[in-house]
């Protein structure tokens, strides 16, 4: 037996249905669609959902349940390019990324991300640090703290 030589077992595979191709096929002209109508357009005929215009049932249904999310912890986030900002070897903490305006609200806590380079040795206090940035401060000689 090799590849070339394999086949389906009769009746396992089945004639696809060749639409409107005149004679012989008896599917011709209109497809087996009939004349005009909703069903005879391309895309015409109503979703599964409908209901004859009444209202849905699943509209119709009390939406009940539980949902995580109004309890997803956000970070307010900064990048290393925004430190540099800061004179060598300070120590920079979430209130006074806010009283420098960097921050708007520190939401649940404030996260450093690694985007850009930083230049200064400096050390950082914050909620949480993505793990380029933690490298990038560490390697410069500086402090990434998690408090």
């Amino acid at each position: 037996m090799k590849l070339h030589e394999i086949k389906a077992h009769p009746g396992a595979t089945k004639e696809r249905k060749r639409l409107g191709r005149g004679v012989g096929s008896g599917l011709g002209k209109t497809s087996g669609k009939g004349h005009k109508g909703q069903k005879a357009r391309s895309g015409g005929g109503k979703g599964p959902m409908f209901e004859g215009g009444q209202l849905p049932l699943f509209k119709r249904l009390p939406k009940r349940g539980f949902s995580n999310a109004k309890f997803k912890t956000t970070y307010a986030v900064i990048n290393l390019d925004d430190l540099n900002k800061f004179d060598n070897e300070a120590t920079v903490t979430p209130e006074i990324l806010k009283e420098m305006g960097l921050l708007k609200q520190q939401l649940d806590g404030v996260k450093v991300l690694g985007n850009g380079t930083l230049e200064k040795k400096l050390h950082v206090q914050a909620n949480k640090f993505s793990k380029e940035a933690k490298e990038q401060i560490e390697k410069l000689g500086g402090k990434a703290e998690v408090i």
